[in-house]
């Protein structure tokens, strides 16, 4: 079969303009929807008595609430026209799911670092919610309009910029790249970010699995046990648990029972040189952990390990659910859900955990594998000023350039899409300003099912008080 030109595949995609013209994505579409059932929809199979703590964290401001709103956004998106330029993508490509991390050669690179909601759909769905994210971040840290507007560009032509230089590529280049904190470093433009990059790298260099280990848990004299910090962290069999007493995972036995089977299913999705590695570490304790804001009540453990030197191993066994962009976006999708964000992830990021795996849990549900801790860093937004923002805002479009290009093989295509000139950015820029009025409004009716009793809402803090004396 022949390979088809670049002139081809340039052409192929200036042609997707015809049916999804630049200047369209201007639009957010007519959005008659309620946004409680879909929140009620999203909330459905979760632990049941986390769920209030979920909208209590979104209920912190429109920005918390947008980052626990993938499902809005993605019924939301598929009610307008889209490009037809398909491509594994990210699915909750917002600003904060974006963070450092060490790869297997112990390099430490910055790359997109979610994957619940991956799956097959239009390049500008990603692009949509990470611009929507940038100017719902701006207001609510009480920045102007004009430099909100300024975020959105400058990660949408760094994305174009990019995603030019990334269609000159070979197969090869692509797969090997990876934007390094030296790397970003070397193309800070600014003295204030070149010093930011090496803070996170002195910061992410502490995060080590002891570090975690002085922290969580407690040794006592032939095993190391996790102490319970709830509502966030804590034994499922034991006092301070959450699970009702009808729960299929509490009327098991003991953590043992509950992870045993798993954890052989999830070896069986290894190479044979990451089993041999993990034979030599033994568990100690199993805590179910509370994760993030979109995430809380979905299952997700936290496994703690220890080879022979007591050097410990933290494993995080998440929760895969269907994922929100093929809930609207119909495509060809794997029958497991942990196997998907696996292979997304792998698809998506430069470098990934050498422990990532999948299996399905003692009652049918489907979960990913990962390490908990491995230098791993999250930027802290509120502490940016300005210049940091846009930098944080350049590198969000380069991260998310680097990874569609990869995944998708697509880079001629999107980039003859997109062009050379500011319309496609000036059109996100449009959309991002309209979408967060929407977000906006969504918090306040959210806000106002809060109120009323029909949803419950509890922060942390009061949930944390039923546990003291």
């Amino acid at each position: 079969m022949r390979a088809s030109t670049i002139a081809e595949r340039e052409a192929r995609g200036r042609a997707a303009r015809e049916h999804s013209k630049r200047s369209s994505h201007r639009t957010v579409g007519e959005l008659h929807r309620n946004p409680i059932e879909l929140l009620k929809q999203s909330s459905e199979g979760r632990v049941e008595k986390l769920v209030p703590l979920r909208y209590g964290r979104m209920s912190v401001s429109p920005f918390t609430f947008f980052r626990g709103t993938a499902i809005i956004q993605a019924h939301d998106l598929s009610r307008i026209p889209d490009t037809g330029l398909t491509m594994p993508i990210c699915g909750d490509g917002h600003l904060m799911n974006f963070g450092g991390f060490a790869t297997p050669e112990r390099q430490l690179v910055f790359d997109l670092n979610d994957f619940d909601e991956v799956a097959t759909g239009p390049f500008e769905w990603d692009l949509k919610r990470l611009t929507a994210s940038l100017v719902v971040a701006a207001r609510h840290m009480r920045l102007s309009r004009g430099t909100a507007e300024h975020l959105v560009m400058t990660a949408a032509t760094e994305y174009r910029d990019r995603m030019a230089q990334y269609a000159q590529c070979g197969a090869l280049e692509l797969w090997y790249d990876r934007i390094t904190f030296d790397l970003m470093a070397e193309t800070a433009l600014t003295p204030e970010r070149r010093r930011a990059v090496r803070r996170g790298m002195e910061k992410a260099a502490g995060r080590t699995h002891e570090s975690l280990l002085e922290k969580m848990a407690e040794f006592d004299g032939s095993r190391w046990s996790i102490r319970d910090a709830p509502p966030g962290l804590f034994h499922v069999h034991g006092a301070n648990t959450l699970f009702s007493a009808d729960d299929d995972w509490f009327t098991i036995g003991n953590w043992s029972q509950l992870i045993e089977r798993t954890w052989s299913e999830y070896l069986k999705t290894l190479s044979h040189d990451r089993r041999e590695l993990l034979s030599h570490f033994t568990a100690q304790d199993l805590v179910f952990k509370v994760v993030g804001v979109g995430s809380v009540g979905t299952r997700c453990l936290v496994l703690l390990n220890v080879d022979h030197m007591g050097k410990p191993l933290f494993i995080q066994i998440k929760e895969a659910r269907p994922s929100v962009i093929s809930q609207y976006y119909k495509s060809p999708s794997l029958k497991h859900e942990g196997e998907r964000v696996v292979r997304g992830q792998r698809m998506l990021q430069a470098a990934s955990d050498i422990f990532l795996g999948w299996a399905s849990g003692p009652s049918g549900r489907h979960f990913y594998f990962r390490q908990l801790r491995d230098m791993k860093l999250s930027a802290n937004i509120e502490l940016f000023d300005t210049d940091l923002l846009e930098g944080y805002a350049k590198l969000c479009g380069w991260i998310m350039a680097r990874a569609h290009a990869k995944a998708s093989g697509q880079a001629i295509e999107v980039s003859a899409y997109i062009g050379r000139g500011d319309q496609f950015a000036e059109s996100l820029t449009a959309y991002a300003t309209s979408y967060a009025d929407k977000v906006e409004h969504d918090y306040d009716v959210f806000l106002k099912a809060c109120r009323s009793g029909e949803l419950e809402a509890r922060t942390d803090e009061d949930m944390a008080a039923d546990f003291r004396v």
